[in-house]
């Protein structure tokens, strides 16, 4: 693989990018958000994740988790650093809500337009009907900025989380319930 690189924005050519991708950076551009971005081969293992945050460093790198309870009447999507460990039983009582467990692809795909391993903050723009909760562990919040995926795990971008959580949440009509998970 070729030494990645970030670079400010959009990509120059959209050519044999999805649908969904450009409509990421489109509703970024259109909020006045700057990003950078830097694009690789699908982040599949997690060699390949640590090369990826080693680029978007200092950027905060999140576990996204699309999560449902028993009975599957609510869905989740959980942001936490990727530092932290996710135990179902620990934040099924932070969110006071029956046992979670991951949600099925075909409710991701269905609300959130994107398929495991490109679960990002930025599926929650084709959540029109608001069925996912928004979830972020504090520690996120307390971070400058942090990286994600553009709805396509072939990408990468690192904004700035008071432009997430301030421009681009509200601006999807979602909102965010904090949770502090123990280290």
């Amino acid at each position: 693989m070729d030494k990645m690189h970030l670079v400010k924005g959009r990509p120059e050519n959209i050519l044999g990018r999805l649908e969904k991708e450009i409509r990421t950076y489109d509703l970024l551009d259109s909020l006045g958000i700057e990003y950078e971005r830097v694009d690789h081969e699908a982040a599949e293992t997690m060699e390949a994740c640590k090369a990826i945050d080693e680029v978007l460093a200092p950027a905060v790198i999140c576990k996204n988790l699309f999560l449902c309870n028993s009975a599957k009447s609510k869905y989740y999507l959980l942001m936490i650093p990727s530092s932290k460990r996710f135990v179902t039983k620990v934040v099924s009582k932070l969110l006071n809500s029956s046992r979670l467990s991951f949600g099925d692809e075909k409710f991701m795909e269905e609300y959130l337009d994107i398929t495991p391993g490109s679960v990002s903050v930025m599926g929650l723009m084709n959540d029109k009907d608001i069925k996912v909760q928004l979830v972020v562990d504090e520690d996120v919040l307390k971070q400058v900025c942090f990286g994600c995926h553009p709805c396509i795990n072939t990408s990468s971008i690192r904004l700035k989380v008071s432009d997430v959580f301030e421009k681009f949440v509200p601006a999807v009509k979602h909102d965010y319930i904090t949770i502090a998970i123990p280290d």
